[in-house]
C-alpha cells in the first residue's frame, strides 16, 4: 500500500447529520451522573509502580460511554496515565489538571466547550474531537505530539505558544468552521496538518511549516494555490480534493516544493479539463501519483516531449536559445 494512500472516510463526523439535533436535545435533557468510587473500581487497569517506585497504582482509566456528567473525583487520582472519557456528557475536565503524571487523553464526543487544561508536563497525545469547543486556546504542554480539535466549532487557529507546543507533530481540525489556516504558523515542527471540511479560501501561514510532510484540505473552498514557499522543503502529500480550483496554471505554485510525491486535485473543477493528468505532470515533474493512480512510463514520456517542445517553441519565439529553467535544476 501506497505511504499515501487517499484517506477516505477519515473526514466524516462520528454522528450522523440528521440525528445530530435529537442527539444534542437528549444530552440537554440529562439528569447529573457523576462518576463514583463504585464506577472506578471496574474502570481501572494496568498497576504499575509510582513515579517514586515505593508504591503501586493503578494508571489506565477507561470510562467510556457512561453518560457521565462529573468526574470531579479523579481530581485525587493523581498516577493516571492512560485516560479514556470519550462518549460521555461532560461540560468540564478541569478535575483532569490534576493528573500530572498523564500520557494520554481521550476526551472526545462530549459536550465540552474548551479544551483548556492547565500545563501537562507529560501528556503526549490527546483527542477532543465531536465537542462544541470554540477555540484552540489552552492547549500548550510541552511533550504534546498529537492533538485532535476535529468536528468542533472552532473559527480560528490561536493560542499556541510556539516554546510550549514545540513538540507538535501531528493536528487534525476537521471538520470545524476555519477560515484561515493563519494560525498553524505558530506551529513550526508539524509534519501533518489535517483542516479538511471547513471554510478554508486560502492558504495563509504554511511557509514557516518546514518539516510538513503531509498536508489535508479536502472539502474546502480554496480557488488559488498560493501560500506555498521553497521553505517547505519535507512536504510530499498535498490533498486538495473537492476544492474550488478551475484553473490548471494554479498546479505551477507548488513547483518550489522540492519533495511532492502525490497530489488530490480530484473533484476540483480543474480536473475535468482536457489533458488534466499530463498537463498536471508537465508542470510537477516529480509527482508520483495524481489522485489515487501514479504515473505510467507512458505519460512521463508523453510529458517530457510535451515540455521539451514547448520549452523549444518559447526559445524561438523569444529569437533566443536560454535555458529555461526546469524541475531538475533544483
Amino acid at each position: 500500500m501506497s505511504d499515501f494512500e487517499d484517506e477516505e472516510g477519515v473526514d466524516e463526523p462520528v454522528l450522523d447529520d440528521e440525528n445530530e439535533d435529537d442527539t444534542q436535545k437528549e444530552e440537554e435533557r440529562s439528569p447529573e451522573n457523576p462518576l463514583t468510587e463504585e464506577m472506578l473500581a471496574d474502570s481501572l487497569s494496568l498497576l504499575c509502580k509510582t513515579g517514586d517506585g515505593l508504591a503501586h497504582a493503578y494508571v489506565r482509566l477507561d470510562i467510556h460511554e457512561k453518560e457521565l456528567t462529573d468526574v470531579s473525583i479523579l481530581s485525587s487520582f493523581i498516577h493516571l496515565r492512560y485516560v479514556d472519557v470519550s462518549i460521555n456528557q461532560l461540560r468540564d475536565i478541569s478535575p483532569l489538571n490534576s493528573l500530572t503524571h498523564m500520557l494520554t487523553l481521550k476526551a472526545d464526543r462530549n459536550l465540552l466547550n474548551s479544551a483548556k487544561l492547565d500545563e501537562l508536563p507529560y501528556l503526549q497525545i490527546a483527542s477532543f474531537a465531536n465537542n462544541k469547543i470554540m477555540d484552540t486556546e489552552g492547549v500548550n504542554h510541552p511533550l504534546l505530539e498529537q492533538l485532535n480539535l476535529s468536528y468542533n466549532e472552532i473559527v480560528e487557529v490561536s493560542g499556541f505558544e510556539p516554546v510550549k507546543v514545540g513538540r507538535l507533530r501531528v493536528l487534525e481540525l476537521r471538520g470545524n468552521k476555519l477560515m484561515t489556516s493563519i494560525g498553524v504558523s505558530n506551529l513550526p515542527n508539524l509534519k501533518e496538518l489535517y483542516m479538511a471540511s471547513n471554510a478554508l479560501r486560502t492558504l495563509e501561514g504554511l511557509e514557516r511549516l518546514q518539516h510538513l510532510t503531509k498536508l489535508h484540505v479536502r472539502d474546502n473552498q480554496i480557488e488559488k494555490l498560493d501560500g506555498f514557499s521553497e521553505n517547505m522543503a519535507n512536504l510530499q502529500y498535498i490533498n486538495l480534493r473537492g476544492n474550488n480550483i478551475t484553473d490548471i496554471k494554479e498546479v505551477e505554485k507548488l513547483k518550489c516544493l522540492p519533495l511532492i510525491r502525490a497530489l488530490l486535485l480530484m473533484e476540483c473543477p480543474v480536473s475535468d479539463e482536457d489533458d488534466y493528468r499530463i498537463e498536471v505532470l508537465i508542470s510537477l515533474r516529480r509527482l508520483e501519483r495524481l489522485d489515487k493512480d501514479e504515473y505510467t512510463d507512458d505519460e512521463r514520456q508523453e510529458a517530457e516531449e510535451i515540455y521539451e517542445q514547448r520549452r523549444q517553441d518559447l526559445a524561438m519565439a523569444t529569437g533566443t536559445q536560454e535555458v529555461i529553467h526546469t524541475d531538475e535544476d533544483d
